[in-house]
C-alpha cells in the first residue's frame, strides 16, 4: 500500500500529466480544453463456505480530455498515460472536434467559479492489509453468519475490498486540483431454510477509513439475522395501505427525486418535475440537503467535475424545491447557472424525525413495510411507481409475518405530497443518509 511520500509523489505525477495534456491541446490549436486522469489500485477477496473463492489485486489508470474549438468539441481517452499516448489522444479529440457541429453551450465553466483552494475532507486512509489478513476478516464474517442460527443452510459468502486512488481535474483556465481517496467494505449474503421456505438476506459496511466499519461479526450476523426475518414469508390480497420503506431502501426514493432535478433530464424534458423549482413537492417538515464537504463522506469533493467549487445546499427546504442540479452544460441549456454538480449529487440527506422504527410502525397501525425492491418499473416522465417487494405485514403497530411476491404501485409526486413521517433509524453506511419512509397510501397487489 502506498506510503504518504508515494501518493504525493503519484499526485505530482498526475497533475503534471494534465499540464501537459493542457499544453499540447493549445498548441494544437484548441481555444480551450479540459482532462480528468484518475489512477486506482486495491484487492479485493471473497469466501463462501468457509473457503477462498476469489482473490483480486486490481490496478487502473484512466484519461480523458475534451477540446474545444470555439464551440465545438471532441473528446478521447485512455488507459495508457506514456507521454506518447497522452499526445495521440489529445490529437484523437481534435480529429473529432473538426467533425462535430457548434453547440453554443458547449465551453468551460466560468474562470470564476473555479475551486480556489483545495480543503482537506479527510478522504485518505489506505489500509495496509495483507491478503492473509484480508481472508481472515471475510471469514470470520461469514462465520458468524453461518453460526447465528441452524436455519442458516447455505452462504452466497463473504467479500471484503479495500482502495484507494488518486482523481485530478484540470482545465486551460489554469486550474489543476486532486486530492487522494480511499474506501473499504465488507458484505456477507446467507440463505435460511425453515421447512419449504428458502430466504436470502444480507448485509455490508463501506468507510473512508477502516476504522469506521462495522465489525465483521456484526456484519455477518445481521446478514443472518435478517435471514431468519424472512423465513415462513406468505402473499397477502391486494389492498390499498400505508407503506414504511425501511431506512435503507428509503434511499431509492431520495435517489429518483435526484434523477427527477438533474439537468439532464430537465433539458430533455423526461422529468416528472419538469418546472417544479420553487413549487411544494414534499410536506412542509421535509428538507433535503447536500453536504459535498462532510469530511470523511463517502461522496465528499471540493470540487464538481467541471472544476466548479462545491458548497452545501439544500435541494428541498419546507417542502419546497429549491434548486436543480447542474452541471456547466445542463445549466446553459436551461439558462441557468451551473449549481456544481457535475459528476452528480454529493452527500444527500434527509432531516430525521423523533420516531424510532417501533414509533414509526405504532404511527402507521396496519399496512406494509418494504424491506426488498426489485425491478425497475419507474417512468421518469409521469413519475409512475410499480416495484416487485417483499417486506412484512403490520398490524396494530406490531410486526406480524413476512410476505414476498406482491407489487407496490403508486406515483412519485403522490408519494412525495404523502410522507407521513421520516424515521431517525438511518442504521447503515452510505452516501444518501434517510430514515425509514412512511408514505401514507399506496396500491400493494398480491393474490
Amino acid at each position: 500500500m502506498s506510503t504518504i511520500d508515494d501518493t504525493a509523489e503519484r499526485l505530482a505525477r498526475l497533475q503534471q500529466a494534465i499540464e501537459d495534456l493542457l499544453t499540447e491541446a493549445k498548441r494544437r490549436g484548441a481555444t480551450a480544453a479540459e482532462a480528468s486522469v484518475g489512477s486506482s489500485a486495491g484487492l479485493e477477496v471473497s469466501v463462501r463456505l468457509g473457503e477462498v473463492e476469489t482473490v483480486e489485486h486490481t490496478r487502473d489508470n484512466g484519461l480523458g480530455i475534451t477540446v474545444y474549438f470555439g464551440n465545438r468539441k471532441g473528446s478521447a481517452s485512455t488507459s495508457d498515460l506514456s507521454p506518447e499516448a497522452l499526445r495521440d489522444t489529445v490529437r484523437a479529440a481534435c480529429v473529432i472536434a473538426e467533425h462535430t457541429q457548434d453547440d453554443p453551450c458547449a465551453h468551460l465553466a466560468d474562470a470564476a467559479l473555479m475551486a480556489a483552494s483545495i480543503p482537506d475532507l479527510d478522504l485518505y486512509h489506505p489500509w495496509p492489509l495483507a491478503v492473509e489478513e484480508a481472508i481472515e476478516i471475510a471469514a470470520a464474517c461469514e462465520d458468524a453468519a453461518r453460526g447465528l442460527d441452524p436455519r442458516i443452510v447455505n452462504s452466497e459468502g463473504a467479500s471484503l475490498s479495500t482502495h484507494t486512488g488518486i482523481q485530478v481535474y484540470g482545465n486551460s483556465h489554469g486550474f489543476v486540483g486532486g486530492y487522494p481517496t480511499s474506501r473499504h467494505g465488507l458484505s456477507c449474503a446467507v440463505i435460511g431454510q425453515q421447512g419449504e421456505s428458502l430466504q436470502r438476506d444480507y448485509w455490508w459496511t463501506s468507510a473512508r477509513a477502516a476504522a469506521d466499519l462495522e465489525a465483521a461479526r456484526l456484519v455477518g450476523e445481521r446478514a443472518a439475522a435478517r435471514t431468519l426475518a424472512r423465513l415462513g414469508a406468505r402473499r397477502i390480497a391486494t389492498c390499498q395501505v400505508p407503506v414504511l420503506f425501511r431506512a435503507e431502501i428509503a434511499t431509492g426514493l431520495l435517489r429518483s427525486l435526484v434523477s427527477a432535478i438533474m439537468g439532464t433530464s430537465l433539458y430533455r424534458r423526461t422529468s416528472f418535475l419538469l418546472d417544479h423549482l420553487g413549487e411544494r413537492i414534499f410536506p412542509d417538515f421535509v428538507r433535503i440537503h447536500e453536504e459535498p464537504h462532510l469530511r470523511r463522506g463517502l461522496a465528499s469533493a471540493p470540487f464538481d467535475g467541471d472544476g466548479v467549487l462545491t458548497r452545501p445546499k439544500d435541494l428541498i427546504r419546507d417542502g419546497i424545491l429549491q434548486t436543480y442540479l447542474l452541471d456547466t452544460y445542463s445549466g446553459c441549456r436551461l439558462g441557468m447557472p451551473t449549481t456544481a454538480n457535475a459528476g452528480g449529487v454529493r452527500n444527500l440527506s434527509i432531516e430525521m424525525g423523533t420516531l424510532d422504527r417501533a414509533g414509526l410502525l405504532r404511527e402507521m397501525g396496519t399496512g406494509l413495510m418494504v424491506t426488498e425492491l426489485m425491478g425497475h418499473g419507474i417512468n421518469p416522465v409521469t413519475g409512475d411507481y410499480s416495484r416487485g417487494a417483499a417486506g412484512f405485514w403490520v398490524e396494530g403497530g406490531e410486526i406480524q409475518y413476512p410476505v414476498e411476491e406482491i407489487t407496490i404501485a403508486g406515483n412519485l409526486k403522490t408519494m412525495f405530497a404523502g410522507l407521513l413521517a421520516v424515521g431517525q433509524d438511518c442504521d447503515y453506511s452510505g452516501s444518501t443518509r434517510t430514515g425509514s419512509w412512511l408514505i401514507e397510501r399506496m396500491t400493494v397487489a398480491g393474490e
